[in-house]
């Protein structure tokens, strides 16, 4: 960097170098993500993971369902998040990295959550997205489906889905996908 009027010393400049150091400056999204990742409030049931320490634009988080009107209860799911350079102009990428039978989540791990699509605000932060995943557990919306066989069931033959849901979260097969044993 050069330095027109002199050398300077304190904590301020050597925040400089380490950034200097990073190679690149830290983008306005990547500045506001990380306040909000300062502020964070997480759920009991949820714990947050960085698995590049430097790098606050992919992390995942673990959530244990733990409310027992869930019919997922007792079950744990990975989601991965990423957060596009544009943020907060653009919501983050969710995947659940945990296979699920669920109508709001295919089996490739794509989550339908309306603030992850069309009502997504710049005011919204990921605090609210992980509201709404957890949400997604208790009030899953068959209106609004990824997964079209489950959601048809659940508003059709409600205790049918029940099973099925049951059934997947003890490892077994559910209309010929095999599902891991979370329970």
């Amino acid at each position: 960097m050069l330095r027109i009027f002199g050398p300077k010393s304190g904590k301020r400049d050597e925040e400089e170098k380490n950034q200097e150091g990073a190679g690149r400056r830290r983008t306005a999204g990547e500045i506001r993500l990380q306040k909000e990742l300062t502020e964070l409030d997480l759920p009991p049931n949820v714990t947050i993971e960085f698995p590049n320490e430097h790098d606050v634009l992919n992390f995942s988080i673990t959530l244990k369902v733990d409310d027992n009107s869930s019919l997922w209860y007792g079950a744990t799911y990975n989601f991965s998040f990423s957060v596009p350079s544009g943020y907060p102009h653009e919501p983050p990428k969710v995947k659940c990295n945990t296979k699920i039978y669920h109508p709001n989540i295919d089996l490739k791990g794509n989550v339908c959550l309306n603030i992850l699509r069309g009502d997504w605000k710049p005011v919204l932060c990921i605090s609210a997205v992980i509201l709404g995943l957890n949400f997604l557990f208790f009030e899953p919306n068959p209106n609004d489906p990824l997964n079209q066989e489950a959601a048809e069931l659940m508003r059709t033959d409600i205790n049918r889905f029940y099973d099925n849901v049951r059934r997947s979260l003890r490892g077994q097969t559910v209309n010929g996908e095999s599902y891991p044993r979370l329970l």
